[in-house]
């Protein structure tokens, strides 16, 4: 019991950590000064280099369980979360870090209603009254009025749009990759970012690049610790905690976005958006230990950590 309570707290800490990294990731991309498809693109450059050289220190590439199979699905995996990023970062410009996170934790209703919609998964009527809680709760923060539909450029409009895109192909990313077990969270990871090298090759401007500069820290820092740092802790605690801590702890990363979002560029939302945002908080956890109930503990044992890790809980990418 007590080494059960040693490693939950271990996890605890491992995970919290992971979440308030992933908090400073707008920073990160908003400071590089880069565009979305570049921001991207050295983000798995250096992810998958980082990721690499762990899987490689730890000897993950022996017995790594991969079949032809596996391989095509975290690729298809692959395909949908590099561009999950380039939409995700794409809002922070037409928006503000804080709403285009917000909105893009709608994540949980889009898994459930693919599920739904793709391989017929139930879909009770409580979670579709949660999921139309939620909705509400993102009418209130997204904070967009009928005059948007009418007047103005469009711009915010369009970042709430790319918010929303990035949270459906979250969900895509979520079905594809729940559905690969047996092999260590790490080596999918590694694949999915190294499939975005190629992908996004063709929409990088090399030319924009050149005067850069230290700006380079922002980029190498995106792969090497909201990548491979960030996804190395939230694996380890995975490992570790149930589920319902998981789902709870996943929302370190929005509250230290907005705060982070408020410290540095002075950015906050409004009131009647600050209402949607519990409402959006209440229900993605209402959805989220329905879809996984909160009675079924990880598994520890290290002989099953590969299949533990990728079966229990799909890690929230960022």
């Amino acid at each position: 019991m007590a080494t059960d309570s040693t490693s939950e707290r271990k996890g605890t800490v491992q995970l919290t950590a992971a979440m308030v990294l992933s908090g400073t990731l707008g920073i990160f991309v908003v400071e590089s000064g880069a565009s979305p498809f570049n921001v991207v693109f050295f983000r798995v450059l250096f992810g998958a280099l980082a990721l690499a050289t762990y899987a490689l220190a730890r000897g993950y590439f022996r017995n790594h369980g991969l079949t032809p199979r596996k391989l095509g699905l975290a690729a298809l995996g692959g395909l949908f979360i590099v561009f999950n990023w380039v939409f995700l970062f794409q809002s922070y410009e037409n928006t503000s870090i804080s709403v285009a996170t917000v909105v893009y934790h709608t994540q949980p209703f889009y898994v459930v209603l693919l599920g739904a919609l793709l391989f017929r998964e139930r879909l009770t009527a409580a979670k579709a009254g949660w999921i139309a809680l939620a909705f509400a709760g993102l009418i209130l923060v997204s904070g967009v009025r009928p005059s948007d539909f009418t007047g103005g450029d469009g711009t915010y409009l369009l970042g709430v749009g790319q918010a929303l895109l990035a949270a459906l192909l979250y969900g895509l990313f979520t079905l594809v990759t729940k559905r690969i077990t047996g092999v260590r969270p790490h080596l999918i990871a590694l694949v999915q970012v190294v499939v975005g090298i190629p992908l996004l090759l063709p929409f990088a401007d090399f030319g924009a690049m050149s005067g850069t500069g230290a700006d380079w820290g922002w980029l190498v820092g995106l792969g090497i610790i909201h990548t491979g740092l960030m996804y190395v802790l939230m694996y380890a605690a995975y490992a570790q905690l149930p589920t319902a801590k998981i789902a709870v702890l996943a929302f370190t990363y929005p509250a230290v976005a907005m705060l982070a979002d408020w410290a540095v560029y002075g950015h906050h939302i409004g009131l009647v958006q600050a209402l949607g945002v519990p409402l959006i908080v209440a229900a993605s956890l209402k959805v989220t230990l329905a879809r996984q109930p909160a009675s079924a503990p990880a598994p520890r044992t290290a002989a099953r950590a590969p299949e533990a890790a990728s079966r229990t809980a799909t890690p929230v990418e960022f």
